[in-house]
């Protein structure tokens, strides 16, 4: 009998960051995320509904970016099953021991064959659930990480290994206007929510955002606030708005280094073994935003570059297979 894995969700990402106590100003003295651990070159930090270790790493380095993303298995023994289709598929991966990285047992570290670094976990650090210590919510009350969304040239053959290959499920997707449609986006999920990853078209393999669950939409607001009076004001890159794919409310951010997360919060549950995925246009205004605000060009022209796990330099990036914008911003690129 073949070896089975299961990957509940996405379980925490690690960016890198040129300046480590400016970091620390905007995403723990500003929005609030618990300090679990601390040492020269790293903060590991988490929400408030985080019952583990950390959910993101800021790691001091030279140039930002990422370092990897990573996914949380059922259990241990799927970590095997995992090496042996990735290293069937001609893929790099590595393991690494316990203690390797901080709060995370042994871990399977792959460079998959879109050039991300992505690490598959189980065993991870226990730390005291903050749900209920009201007296901790701060800035944006950040809750959890909840999803990542990379960039690519070419999501159809990302879609096939994310859902053929892992077992992730389609809850929405977006395809071009043409009269044969491409596909142009996808969101993923192994929880029961929206997404724990979306695969969207560009130039990549670059991440583009993290996003981060709070607790409602006051706390956007709040965060909006806080952000503003704490000299942030510029960092708010787009938002607060409603999104049409995943109805939740957001706001994104760059953080000093220009690293984007995203505060999001109100998407749905999709736990029916049923569900349809819910098909959008990539034209049609009400897809980014319900309200119908157009997306910043920025949105499309910049995200995170990744750091290979197989040389530890930058990955390539590569042009997008088909256009990477709606018709609005074509002649603006």
């Amino acid at each position: 009998m073949a070896k089975r894995f299961d990957v509940v969700k996405a379980g925490h990402i690690e960016l890198l960051v040129t300046d480590l106590e400016a970091a620390k100003r905007f995403y723990v003295e500003t929005l609030g995320l618990i300090v679990t651990e601390s040492d020269g070159g790293h903060l590991y930090l988490r929400g408030l509904e985080d019952r583990h270790h950390h959910s993101l790493t800021l790691t001091q380095s030279d140039t930002p970016g990422v370092d990897h993303f990573a996914f949380r298995v059922s259990d241990e023994a799927g970590l095997e099953a995992l090496e042996e289709i990735v290293k069937g598929r001609g893929w790099f991966a590595r393991w690494k021991e316990p203690g390797e990285e901080k709060g995370v047992g042994k871990a399977l570290l792959v460079e998959d064959g879109f050039g991300f670094p992505v690490e598959f976990y189980f065993e991870a650090s226990p730390q005291e659930w903050m749900l209920q210590k009201f007296q901790h919510y701060k800035g944006a009350k950040v809750m959890r990480l909840d999803h990542f969304n990379i960039m690519l040239p070419d999501v159809a053959a990302a879609y096939d290994w994310y859902v053929g290959g892992l077992g992730f499920v389609c809850t929405e997707l977006t395809d071009t206007d043409d009269a044969k449609p491409d596909l142009w986006a996808a969101w993923l999920r192994r929880k029961h929510t929206c997404h724990d990853v979306a695969l969207t078209t560009g130039k990549g393999p670059r991440v583009h955002h993290a996003g981060f669950a709070v607790a409602d939409r006051a706390s956007i607001m709040d965060a909006a606030d806080v952000l503003a009076a704490n000299g942030y004001a510029k960092n708010m890159e787009r938002g607060p708005g409603r999104h049409g794919i995943s109805n939740a409310f957001f706001l994104y951010l760059r953080d000093p280094d220009g690293n984007r997360i995203e505060l999001y919060t109100g998407d749905y549950v999709s736990a029916d073994p049923d569900w349809v995925p819910i098909r959008w246009r990539l034209n049609d205004p009400q897809r980014q935003t319900f309200w119908g605000a157009p997306t910043p060009k920025s949105w499309f022209d910049e995200a995170m570059p990744v750091r290979s796990p197989k040389t530890g330099s930058f990955a390539k990036i590569s042009d997008p297979k088909i256009r990477d914008r709606p018709d609005y911003l074509l002649g603006a690129r």
